[in-house]
This record gives structure tokens, sequence and C-alpha cells, in this order.
């Protein structure tokens, strides 16, 4: 059973907290954008690290529906209301990172936009997970 195998191509150096690209077989698994509120819909914080950890609990949910685990995921898009707030809360947004999904090698885009359609939400992720055959 081979898993995603990260590229970096020659002459580049390693990324830090993410892939440049992914090569994956298998059963995919496309993951809706999550955001951070708990599996009932109920937001129980405005903090931008919470409500990526809370986003990342979803996604995992998600996936073991689909009989996947994190080391599937092959790609991340993530959305956020201000690229300040994600920047200033880049330590603890690793600590919940690697608590939750475990590894960095994931083909990773972080995108800031003006709004999400969830008032209260400052970051959404989706994801693409591969299982391989």
């Amino acid at each position: 059973m081979t898993m995603n195998e990260a590229l970096l191509p020659e002459g580049w150096p390693r990324p830090k907290g993410y892939a440049n690209g992914v090569a994956a077989a298998g059963r995919q698994v496309y993951v809706a954008g999550q955001v951070g509120w708990d599996p009932q819909g109920i937001w129980e914080t405005d903090d931008f690290a919470a409500q990526t950890r809370q986003a990342l609990v979803n996604i995992v949910a998600v996936l073991r529906s689909a009989g996947a685990e994190p080391k599937h995921i092959a790609r991340m898009t993530w959305y956020v209301t201000s690229k300040r707030e994600y920047l200033a809360a880049g330590r603890e947004i690793g600590k919940a990172f690697r608590e939750i999904i475990g590894f960095y090698d994931i083909a990773m885009t972080a995108v800031e936009v003006t709004a999400l359609i969830e008032d209260r939400a400052k970051v959404e992720i989706e994801v693409t997970a591969v299982i391989p055959d």
C-alpha cells in the first residue's frame, strides 16, 4: 500500500509546512470547506487559532466517515479572512496541525478573502484525500 508522495523538484529547497505537490493513486475523497463551529453548527469561539483547530477536527471526522485518515490528505486549501490573524496565530495553528493532522507532506494553498459565507468564520479549509488502492 503506497501513500501520497510529496513532490520536490530537483534543486528546490524543501518548503516549510507543506509540499509543492503530491502524487497519489487510489480512492479520492473530497471534503467541503470546514469552518470552526462544532458538529452541531454552534460557534464556541471567535479566536482564529481555536476556529482553525475545530475546522481541522471537523475535517478528520469527515475523512473518517469515508474510511480515510489524515495521512491520506493530498491537498488543502485554506481561506482566511485575515492574513495578519493567520500569521499571528501561526504557532498555535502549527501545534493544532501537528496534533490533529500530524504531517506536512500536503500540497497547500492559503488565500486571504474578504469574507466567508458564515459571518463568524475566520477560516475555512477544504481537503482532497486519496486512500491508496
